[in-house]
């Protein structure tokens, strides 16, 4: 196995410029990507007209929907809503009543919080105690207003209770239409409106965090696009495994601008030191550094008794493509490195091998027996 070596004058060798010599012309990024990505961000953004042409936020569709009917036909429409039926007909609404019942009877499903209640007192969560059990009591006092309402469809406390019970479980819709049935009884019930402005707030309030969790999603896929394309301008290789190493939120990035192709990319990097079995973590090596300009602050190490590992007695290694090693300056800057040809990113991590002058040969002889006796096994 032969041993390359990225010398302090590489850059007279490889012809490779800094990131802020290719932005005078610089490859060109996937652009239809890069362009798709920029219209779904700038589209999230834009304001939803409604049919009348206002852009404000819409009545909930059971409510809308009820402007537009009688008192007679509601009542009519009543057994055909799962929550209220007098008979299990075929009807696709039967699928409502599953979701509704969180998948189980009420008994089952209000027992089931209560478990995870318990679970939560437990553990001290107190928070979340209090809302499992909320929500237990939510579900079977909804069970209890359905009952009522099949025997009497014009109870309109019921409708009140129900509409209250779904808007806690969340089940907006199902509350919108609750309580649009029990102002179709009677509209000038105060407490049935004053629920309908809670549906309203809460339906504002959801489509609100609808919208920043769309906006959220097409930013990070944006950005995602924008550094493949970075990676791709520069010809920097990289390569995913099985099993990749838990490193939290570290990462390969673009800074300071991440939906910009022309920051300077920033990868996480470790230095191993294979002769001590000690390594340094690098949350942030940015590709215009160097490996000295991190060994400047990191040496001496603390576990480093004998004095071995100093500046002018360290060698730095990388592994190829081909399984081979590199030899790298130690002023040579990482995207040189990675731009050579025969460096690859690993599971967006980046591996250099430091070792003393004294115990660098022999560790790399050992190195290509094990890499030889692998491939010979393979």
């Amino acid at each position: 196995m032969k041993i390359e070596e990225l010398s302090e004058d590489f850059s007279d060798a490889v012809k490779v410029s800094e990131p802020e010599q290719k932005a005078a012309q610089p490859p060109p990024p996937p652009s239809d990507l890069l362009a798709q990505a920029m219209d779904a961000f700038a589209s999230s953004l834009a304001q939803t007209t409604n049919e009348d042409g206002s852009t404000g936020p819409t009545l909930p569709p059971a409510m809308a929907a009820m402007r537009n009917k009688s008192a007679d036909e509601i009542l009519a429409d009543l057994n055909k809503t799962p929550l209220f039926m007098t008979s299990l007909e075929e009807n696709d609404d039967l699928e409502a009543l599953k979701a509704l019942a969180y998948e189980g009877t009420p008994a089952e499903v209000a027992a089931g919080f209560k478990e995870r209640g318990n679970e939560s007192f437990k553990e001290k969560g107190w928070k979340d105690a209090k809302e499992f059990y909320g929500k237990g009591i939510q579900v079977l006092l909804l069970e209890d207003c359905g009952s009522a309402l099949r025997i009497n469809p014009k109870n309109v406390k019921a409708y009140y209770r129900s509409a209250k019970a779904l808007l806690k479980l969340d089940k907006i819709l199902e509350a919108d239409d609750a309580c649009a049935r029990g102002l179709a009884v009677d509209p000038e019930n105060k407490a049935l409106r004053g629920v309908a402005n809670e549906i309203i707030k809460k339906n504002e309030e959801v489509e609100r965090r609808r919208k920043k969790e769309a906006e959220r999603e097409n930013r990070r896929r944006l950005e995602e696009v924008t550094l493949r394309a970075a990676l791709q301008a520069r010809g920097i290789k990289t390569r995913k495994t099985s099993q990749p190493p838990e490193m939290e939120d570290a990462t390969i990035e673009l800074v300071p601008d991440p939906i910009d192709p022309q920051s300077s990319v920033s990868f996480p990097a470790v230095l191993l030191y294979p002769l001590h079995l000690e390594s340094d973590f690098i949350k942030s090596f940015n590709e215009t550094q160097s490996v000295g300009e991190h060994l400047n602050y990191i040496l001496p190490l603390p576990w480093d008794k004998q004095g071995l590992y100093t500046m002018k007695n360290v060698e730095c290694y990388m592994e190829t493509v081909a399984g081979g090693l590199i030899k790298v300056g130690k002023k040579v800057s990482l995207l040189k490195v990675l731009t050579s040809g025969n460096v690859e990113v690993v599971d967006e991590v980046v591996k250099i091998f430091v070792l003393p002058k004294e115990g660098s040969e022999a560790w790399v002889q050992e190195f290509k027996k094990k890499k030889a006796a692998g491939k010979a096994g393979s």
